[in-house]
């Protein structure tokens, strides 16, 4: 389960008020798109989920607890800048996570338990398409496998909720859709909440099941600092989109498949004739 419940969310800094009076709900294996006018909150509203701002005033539950003071493994980012460590090889990014949680001071493994690591984080490796890249440094790959590998990092801890903060936006378009396919087939396959905030629509009704915006409702010069941002619109995709379930309606081209049976277009049975 990754279920979040965000109860009366307010978070200040001084006298300035930057989101004010945020209450949703986010289904366990959601994926939820956060869209508004630069400046109004997305980003701040993610860093309260990630634990890395603590709310003014309001609760954030994950599975009916309430967060941590400080960021965990239940929860992995990835920002827009490729958060990979520069002088680490792809294998050694990937594994970094695995060993820091089994050998927190030393960040070392040995023996039987390194290797069972390497098998895992060579896995994840290869689930983000970068088998054979395992000996190459952040600097030697492009922009859309860094920010493959940055995905390998998060999801080798096998986050609850994985966040993203525009994580695409500096790629280009083709490589960006290419992105957007493998995000749709590993969030399929895994059980993780989404968040991710993006400025582009066409991502947000692409990628997510749902779509949540944040405006100020009062954005006069002299208001903006003492009203905050809110959500104004909460929009549900529809057909449903939901993980791993293939919709019979409108499948998307990179969800799952499922046999509608015989139709009029497609191939004949086996030893018939058409």
């Amino acid at each position: 389960m990754s279920e979040l419940v965000i109860s009366d969310l307010w978070k200040e800094y001084g006298d300035q008020i930057v989101l004010e009076r945020v209450s949703v709900t986010v289904a366990s294996r959601a994926f939820v798109a956060l869209v508004g006018p630069s400046g109004c909150g997305k980003s701040t509203f993610l860093r309260l989920l990630l634990g890395q701002e603590q709310p003014t005033k309001g609760t954030i539950l994950l599975d009916g607890v309430a967060l941590p003071r400080e960021p965990g493994p239940d929860r992995g980012v990835v920002f827009q800048r490729y958060s990979v460590f520069p002088h680490l090889t792809v294998l050694g990014n990937v594994l970094l996570g695995l060993e820091l949680s089994a050998a927190r001071y030393k960040a070392k493994l040995f023996g039987a338990a390194r290797r069972r690591a390497e098998e895992q984080a060579r896995q994840m490796i290869a689930e983000v398409g970068l088998a054979g890249a395992e000996k190459k440094y952040p600097a030697q790959l492009s922009g859309g496998m860094q920010q493959r590998l940055a995905l390998a990092q998060a999801l080798i801890m096998k986050p609850k909720v994985l966040l993203l903060d525009e994580p695409f936006g500096a790629l280009d378009p083709g490589i960006r859709a290419e992105i957007h396919k493998l995000m749709k087939r590993l969030w399929n396959e895994t059980q993780m909440t989404v968040v991710m905030v993006t400025h582009d629509m066409r991502e947000a009704f692409t990628l997510a099941s749902r779509v949540v915006a944040f405006e100020r409702p009062r954005d006069r010069p002299e208001e903006k600092e003492r009203y905050g941002a809110t959500i104004t619109k909460d929009i549900s995709i529809w057909p449903p989109r939901l993980a791993g379930q293939a919709s019979i309606y409108s499948p998307d081209r990179d969800d799952p498949v499922v046999s509608l049976g015989q139709y009029r277009d497609g191939p004949a049975p086996s030893g018939e004739k058409r």
